[in-house]
């Protein structure tokens, strides 16, 4: 983390849009060069925030949590768990250099221009990609991160310590946005073109998120409240048609043979000929199973599952060249409303923001457009089918516990290729209500992302022993 200066993978630098319409209009007024300073860096922190999303981390943490196979080489050693730090530097790199450091910079500009909507947009940003260090890894550097000069060691605060601080940053970046004050970003800002609106709704899920991560389901359900409201709220990162230039990174990855998602456990849940297919009287999931997959069957059997990179005019899969990635959605922030609601208020509340979702889905929801003519269904639950004996309710277990069964679920398969999945796993792990993701090798599942091989080699704070993937991390602990 302290010397990621030499350079920052954001694979091709990432595009998104094209080069002119990023910059465009950015030097509009020549005397305040310091402004469009500020605002190049906001579109660059912003690339270096998807890559941590959406590509490495993403797909070990799929390897991790039922949604992907790895086949061979690479992918084959890190499904069954053999992974080295130095699988994870350049995820490190884009953390710490791509966002956290960029966020330092962006912020000192901010200053100069008193532009608190940029400082706000950018604080987002950052408690989004801390977030995700500390999720993956535990104790991680924070408060001493991005001041090389001051900290060339820093220290690894503690997971528990971040989590707070990640809460007061994002109640800093509401208030700035609050605020609406300074010049907008425009076409700068890649998601939300500056909307203050949309940041704020964005930052209350964030705090959800977090609050869920450790546990506090109160302050998770009031949070997700106030979180995004419609699917147009959602953060996503956008993506084109450009070959290598601003695809969508799994379908970038195509290419590679070593990952798909043959065996996975998703694939059993979500397919009607499985025994373990979750479908009942109001649940029809065979249009999301071919929205996330492609497969070969024969006599009724489905094999060969890839996942779906289809781009044509008349099928879109989920990994299409230009489908937008999930980074904090409606869908997310819904269905924290439903976890959430359920254990602070009971079945009534679960029940009711699980509806609301399921009232989502049934119109088409996330599921691209191009599959929504196909069988989906998604009709409203009933107290009663959550009792013993229920439609819902297949273990006969009590009617809360097959509520809460049916959330998780629900949360793990609408998270499919997402660090999220792998985030709740681990998050119930001991629970006596989980989604029974089985091991890939051997009887234990992994708790956490290894540290980067860099950074142990160069700061004198990174922990020795270094915690191998088994080791929960310590919120995980209790």
């Amino acid at each position: 983390m302290k010397r990621f200066k030499r350079y920052i993978f954001i694979p091709l630098l990432m595009v998104l849009l094209s080069c002119e319409s990023i910059v465009d209009e950015l030097n509009t007024d020549p005397n305040n060069p310091a402004q469009a300073s500020a605002t190049l860096l906001l579109t660059g922190l912003q690339l270096g925030n998807i890559t941590i999303h959406e590509g490495h981390t993403a797909r070990v943490a799929g390897l991790w949590s039922g949604y992907f196979t790895g086949i061979d080489r690479q992918y084959r050693d890190i499904y069954f768990y053999n992974a080295s730090g130095g699988l994870f530097n350049v995820s490190w790199q884009n953390i710490y250099y791509g966002v956290l450091q960029q966020t330092k910079l962006l912020e000192e500009q901010a200053r100069l221009t008193n532009n608190r909507v940029i400082a706000g947009i950018a604080k987002v940003v950052k408690a989004h990609a801390a977030g995700a260090a500390t999720s993956g890894w535990g104790d991680v550097p924070f408060a001493q991160a991005a001041d090389i000069a001051q900290f060339p060691n820093p220290v690894f605060d503690k997971q528990e310590d971040i989590y707070k601080s990640l809460q007061k940053l994002l109640d800093d970046a509401i208030a700035d946005l609050e605020t609406n004050q300074g010049t907008t970003p425009g076409v700068a800002d890649i998601h939300f073109g500056g909307n203050t609106t949309k940041w704020i709704d964005v930052a209350h899920t964030l705090k959800a998120r977090f609050y869920l991560d450790v546990r506090d389901y109160a302050n998770a359900y009031r949070e997700a409240q106030l979180g995004i409201k419609n699917a147009e709220g959602s953060l996503l990162a956008p993506h084109g048609t450009s070959s290598g230039i601003n695809e969508n990174f799994y379908f970038t990855g195509r290419s590679i043979t070593d990952i798909d998602s043959q065996g996975a456990y998703i694939t059993t849940i979500l397919d009607p000929a499985s025994a373990a297919y979750r479908g009942d009287a109001k649940t029809d999931e065979r249009a999301r199973l071919n929205f996330y997959l492609t497969y070969t069957e024969a006599n009724g059997v489905k094999s060969n599952f890839k996942h779906n990179y289809t781009s044509t005019a008349t099928k879109r899969g989920v990994f299409a060249q230009d489908a937008p990635f999930p980074l904090i959605t409606f869908q997310e922030n819904q269905l924290i409303h439903a976890e959430a609601g359920y254990r602070v208020n009971g079945l009534e509340e679960g029940l009711l923001q699980l509806n609301k979702y399921r009232a989502y889905l049934n119109e088409g929801g996330y599921i691209g457009t191009t599959y929504r003519e196909e069988n989906f269904k998604y009709e409203p639950y009933v107290a009663a089918d959550f009792t013993a004996g229920g439609i819902a309710n297949k273990k006969r277990e009590a009617a809360g516990d097959a509520l809460l069964r049916e959330i998780l679920e629900e949360r793990y398969i609408t998270f499919f290729g997402q660090i999220l999945g792998f985030n709740d796993l681990r998050r119930t792990r001991k629970e006596s209500v989980v989604v029974p993701v089985p091991a890939n090798n051997g009887s234990v599942l992994p708790e956490r992302f290894v540290f980067a091989q860099d950074e142990v080699n160069s700061n004198t704070n990174a922990p020795n022993p270094v915690p191998g993937v088994f080791e929960p991390t310590p919120v995980n602990k209790k």
